[in-house]
């Protein structure tokens, strides 16, 4: 199976930045997975995308983000990250990474970020 595991999550004002981590491995049987990209949800909201990798490798983003947010990745070590600037308040939200294989997409359990004066 494939574990995913965010981390870097915390509260931090408006028009602050946050870098959150994401760390994917294998056990038993999986194989051939790569980190691919990065939602988020809100308190009663559904997740929605804020930034992954295209199957070319070419970044894409949630235009509510675009212009403040960075995917990058290292796909050779599992490690993918998001940097976060020029936060604010509607970016609240649980951070979700996600892995994929030939057999499907595996998510973490998620970290939180709070924007708040």
């Amino acid at each position: 199976q494939v574990r995913v595991v965010e981390s870097g999550g915390g509260s931090v004002q408006p028009g602050g930045s946050l870098r959150l981590s994401c760390e994917a491995s294998a056990s038993g049987t999986a194989f051939g997975f790569t980190v691919m990209g990065w939602y988020r949800q809100a308190p009663g909201q559904r997740r929605e995308l804020v930034a992954t990798f295209t199957n070319s490798g070419r970044p894409d983003y949630a235009d509510s983000v675009k212009d403040r947010f960075t995917i990058s990745r290292n796909s050779a070590k599992n490690l993918m990250y998001l940097q976060m600037n020029s936060l604010k308040p509607e970016d609240t939200a649980v951070y979700f990474c996600t892995a994929e294989d030939y057999r499907g997409t595996y998510w973490g359990q998620g970290t939180q970020v709070t924007i708040s004066s």
